[in-house]
């Protein structure tokens, strides 16, 4: 059986990220470290996972991960450009080879700035290969709208890296 018969899951990611031997990182505010619990939750997690970082004030996501903090007060936490930053932050800070953001708006509401709940950017940086980006409009209450964007990151991430060969 080959990896693409399975789950985009966290058991996915081990596998590719620890077959290729890369080490992933992540980036979380929306998903508050959800998303590297899920990771460490697989056995064998520890050959290909750097850290990750839960950053959910701008201060945070400014000192420990480089988000520029001119463009954060000016533009919100909630766009593109932060989610890009922040994968691209987590890499360094973890010497990681590829890094996944999570960054948007779980509700019950709009955020400050009219950002509609469910709003989700996810980023994934691979050291030298560039930094891809997705917005994502989910529904649910805080609790779904965060688990499903735990789940997208996964897949994204998962998109991201080589895929196992199949054995015989």
């Amino acid at each position: 059986m080959s990896d693409q018969d399975l789950p985009a899951g966290p058991d996915l990611v081990i596998a590719r990220a620890s077959a290729a031997g890369l080490m992933i990182a992540t980036a979380e505010s929306l998903t508050g470290g959800a998303l590297v619990s899920r990771l460490v939750d697989v056995p064998g997690a520890s050959r290909c996972l750097a850290g990750g970082a839960a950053c959910y004030s701008y201060t945070a996501k400014s000192r420990v991960l480089g988000v520029d903090a001119a463009m954060l007060e000016r533009d919100g936490a909630v766009n593109e450009a932060t989610a890009r930053q922040m994968a691209e932050g987590a890499l360094d800070a973890y010497a990681a080879d590829v890094a996944v953001s999570t960054t948007g708006v779980a509700g019950p509401g709009p955020d400050g700035r009219g950002v509609p709940a469910g709003t989700v950017h996810i980023a994934v940086a691979r050291r030298g290969g560039g930094t891809r980006a997705l917005v994502l409009q989910l529904d649910g209450d805080r609790t779904e709208v965060r688990a499903q964007a735990v789940a997208a990151a996964l897949d994204a991430l998962a998109r991201a890296l080589p895929k196992v060969p199949a054995t015989a």
